[in-house]
């Protein structure tokens, strides 16, 4: 039996208290802000942990070397503290207010958005003008790319592939009543986000997925957040500021599988370069539309970098010169003095330190370079050692050498080797019988990658720069294809091109072309012009210091 007693003036007093403390707690709650900020995680790649504030772009510091160090060192540059100038905007309540979406960088099928928002599949604008990029130039309707004219103009994108919204359209679509207490039904997908809108057709595949497609996207967002610089030392800096760090890639047309390649390369990739970086699949943006279906919610990208294969393609670089999406990114960049280290891949080191690092690869040492006393254009060092891997096609299904003429290339190189001693090393594998840290391992030691045209030479992406690098790569006479081409050019190594007995380099490559026999088992090659092509390859070179 409960007895009721009155209270005391001591209990009254606490009881108000309390009620007191209770309301004061409610008021602050309702007025706190949720601020779009990135989640900050740290990576191997040493990516800044600096938030991107909103509509103010970070400056980066402009570091340079007095000489060639160990650029294997753990990259120390970070971004500088954004500035408290008038200009700078404040954080939003994304509940409260929309942002306006705007552009921090655009090339043909990279672009780099501000508040971009996803409602019901469609990527949304939200401006009240139309001072964009042509949306074709930025997106496109996810199919696999044909050359054909009726594939071409099925892959032109429509309205529900992006739009445009207007804050007052929005508003009303979106937007709460405040009078009523609501908040804008718009959730916020916090952090650095890359968009990969593409189908899986060439995903799945070691060279597009790593030496061209994440090697487009990190140039193009390495050097949307840089400081231009012009001078001759920063195109050969290899310890460049690191730029934003990258939350999660979304994959919004491809299945687990459908970004994966046979080999497993593209996964061993992304853990070993990005190991926090969370991965969505088509199953993920899936149930992000599912629940915008109604078209009255909506996602908010705080910043996202929209790739897109197809877009790429109408641009006049990629569609008309070398056929490759990464150039497109890479030459707006370079043009405008935002890619730091242009000339030895210095914008790439800290992807390519990662992968070293998750592989326990220790590249080769290199002759130290003092810019007092050499000229400003050998800032590349050569190597102590000059490691020539070939990389067989032998044991593989397709594109092979003539049996005879593969036990001849190796013979003349071995010779070569021999006669030149203790500083050459002659490396020859099979990529798809060693492990993947091993195959790191060796690209990182070394300085002449030599194969026929095939995915193994994507490796040139992970060798460590020096003045004589370079890639000659084997073709079927009359046969020539960009990929390794452009990339091993844009990373600052030579490249030639053989046929049988002949060899080319820039500028007098061939044009593309794929002749019969170009994916067959019996292409020539001359030993002997090879061995001879590296030898006066490297003694150009080093004649150069």
């Amino acid at each position: 039996m409960f007895v009721r007693r009155s209270l005391s003036g001591r209990d009254a007093l606490l009881v108000l208290m309390g009620a007191a403390i209770l309301h004061l707690w409610h008021i602050l709650d309702s007025h706190k802000t949720v601020l779009d900020q990135s989640i900050v995680i740290d990576t191997h790649i040493g990516q800044s942990s600096q938030p991107i504030q909103r509509c103010k772009q970070e400056s980066v510091s402009n570091a340079t070397n007095d000489q060639f160090v160990d650029d294997t060192e753990t990259i120390q540059a970070s971004l500088e503290e954004l500035d408290s100038s008038e200009d700078a905007t404040e954080l939003v309540d994304i509940g409260k207010k929309l942002p306006h979406t705007s552009v921090v960088a655009h090339a043909p099928g990279w672009t780099i958005f501000r508040d971009l928002y996803m409602s019901n599949g469609t990527l949304y604008i939200l401006s009240s003008n139309r001072s964009f990029p042509e949306i074709r130039m930025m997106t496109s309707t996810p199919l696999p790319a044909f050359n054909t004219p009726e594939n071409i103009a099925a892959r032109e994108p429509n309205a529900q592939q992006m739009d445009f919204v207007t804050p007052e359209e929005a508003q009303a679509r979106w937007g709460g009543k405040s009078q009523l207490g609501e908040i804008n039904r718009v959730l916020s997908i916090e952090g650095n986000t890359f968009f990969i809108n593409d189908p899986d057709q060439f995903l799945g595949h070691y060279y597009h997925f790593v030496g061209e497609l994440f090697f487009g996207a990190w140039t193009f967002w390495a050097g949307a957040w840089s400081t231009p610089a012009n001078d001759p030392q920063s195109a050969f800096d290899l310890s460049p500021p690191p730029p934003p760090h990258i939350d999660r890639v979304i994959f919004p047309h491809a299945d687990a599988q459908g970004w994966r390649d046979d080999t497993g390369f593209n996964a061993y990739f992304l853990r070993a370069v990005f190991p926090s970086l969370n991965v969505e699949i088509k199953d993920d943006w899936e149930d992000r539309i599912i629940v915008t279906t109604t078209k009255d919610r909506a996602w908010h990208f705080p910043v996202v970098l929209i790739a897109d294969r197809s877009a790429s393609f109408r641009g006049s670089i990629c569609g008309s010169e070398t056929q490759r999406t990464a150039s497109e990114a890479f030459e707006i960049m370079r043009s405008q003095h935002q890619l730091l280290g242009h000339h030895v891949g210095g914008w790439w080191q800290p992807v390519r330190k990662a992968m070293w690092d998750f592989a326990s690869a220790v590249p080769s040492p290199v002759r130290r370079v003092n810019l007092d006393t050499e000229p400003s254009n050998l800032l590349l060092p050569m190597p102590e050692k000059i490691v020539i891997t070939y990389i067989s096609r032998q044991g593989g299904p397709r594109r092979k050498l003539r049996e005879a003429d593969h036990v001849d290339l190796v013979a003349a190189l071995e010779a070569l080797v021999a006669r030149k001693g203790a500083g050459w090393e002659l490396l020859v594998i099979q990529a798809e019988q060693i492990p993947k840290d091993e195959q790191i391992q060796v690209a990182a030691r070394t300085t002449i990658l030599l194969g026929v045209h095939g995915n193994g030479l994507t490796h040139l992406v992970f060798t460590r720069p020096t003045r004589a690098s370079a890639v000659v790569e084997l073709f079927y006479p009359g046969g020539f294809a960009h990929d390794y081409h452009w990339t091993a050019r844009a990373l600052g190594m030579d490249h030639y091109a053989v046929w049988n007995d002949t060899y080319m380099t820039h500028p007098d490559e061939p044009e593309v072309n794929y002749p019969e026999g170009f994916q067959g088992n019996e292409i020539p090659v001359n030993g002997a012009t090879v061995a001879r092509l590296i030898e006066e390859h490297v003694d150009k070179r080093a004649a150069e210091a």
